[in-house]
C-alpha cells in the first residue's frame, strides 16, 4: 500500500463528514477511523491533516476533467469553446458541491491562501496544456491568470446557482470566456497597429525576460524523493 493509496482511502471517508464538519481536524480524526488506517500512517500520508484531503479532492476533479476531455469528441469545437467545454468538464467532476463550498472557505484563510491560488492556478494550466498550448513567454503566464480568473468566478457563480442542470451558470461561463476572447482580438489589433504598436515596445521588452518555467527535472539539487511502497 502507497501514500497515495492511503490519501485516496482517507479522501473517500472523509467526504462524508464534510457536509458537517467542514476540512476540519473532526472530519480528519473521523476519516482515520472510518477507513480503519492507523494514525500514525494517516498523518505520515497527510503531513498536513486534512488540508492535504481537501488538496487531493480538488485535484482528484482535476484528473476526472482531462480523462472525460480525452474520451469526448470535441474535434468539431472551435478553440474557445474548448475551453469553455474543459471548465464546465472540471464542475461537473465535483461529486460533492458541498465540499467545494467548504473549500472555498479553507482555502479564502490567510494561511491557506497560497494553497489554494496554487490549485486554481494548476487546473488552469491542466487546461491549456490539454489544448495543447506551446507558448514559453509571457504569454504562458497571461494565459494561466486569465483563466484562473475565469475559473474563479465561475466557481462562486456556480456555488449559489439553483437553475436546472446549472444552465445560468453555463451561460455566465460563455459570457466570461466571450470577455476573453474579445480581450485577445482588441490585444491582437494593437500588435498590428502602426501607431499602438511603437507604445508598447517597452513593455514587450522587459516581458520578453519572462520565460514558462522549464518543465525538464533539475539534477542540480541533492537528494531525490520517491513514492514509498
Amino acid at each position: 500500500m502507497t501514500y497515495a493509496s492511503v490519501k485516496e482511502q482517507l479522501l473517500d471517508a472523509a467526504l462524508i463528514h464534510v457536509a458537517f464538519d467542514g476540512w476540519s481536524d473532526a472530519t480528519f480524526d473521523a476519516a482515520v477511523q472510518d477507513a480503519d488506517v492507523a494514525p500514525e500512517l494517516a498523518h505520515v500520508a497527510c503531513p498536513r491533516g486534512v488540508l492535504d484531503l481537501a488538496i487531493a479532492y480538488h485535484l482528484r476533479a482535476d484528473v476526472e476533467m482531462l480523462a472525460r476531455f480525452e474520451r469526448e469528441d470535441v474535434s468539431a469545437l472551435r478553440y474557445s469553446e474548448k475551453v469553455t467545454t474543459l471548465v464546465q468538464f472540471r464542475l461537473e467532476a465535483v461529486s460533492d458541491k458541498e465540499a467545494v463550498r467548504r473549500g472555498t472557505t479553507l482555502f479564502t484563510l490567510p494561511h491557506h491562501a497560497a494553497d489554494g491560488a496554487k490549485l486554481i492556478w494548476g487546473t488552469a494550466g491542466a487546461i491549456w496544456n490539454a489544448l495543447g498550448d506551446t507558448s514559453t513567454d509571457s504569454n504562458w503566464y497571461t494565459k494561466r491568470a486569465t483563466l484562473s480568473a475565469v475559473y474563479s468566478s465561475t466557481v462562486l457563480f456556480w456555488l449559489g446557482d439553483t437553475s436546472e442542470e446549472h444552465a445560468d451558470t453555463w451561460a455566465f461561463l460563455e459570457r466570461r470566456i466571450d470577455d476573453v476572447m474579445r480581450f485577445e482580438k482588441v490585444k491582437a489589433q494593437v500588435n498590428g497597429s502602426a501607431v499602438l504598436k511603437p507604445l508598447l515596445a517597452g513593455p514587450k521588452w522587459a516581458l520578453s525576460f519572462l520565460k514558462a518555467p522549464s518543465t525538464e527535472p533539475r539534477n542540480d539539487l541533492p537528494g531525490r524523493w520517491s513514492e514509498r511502497t
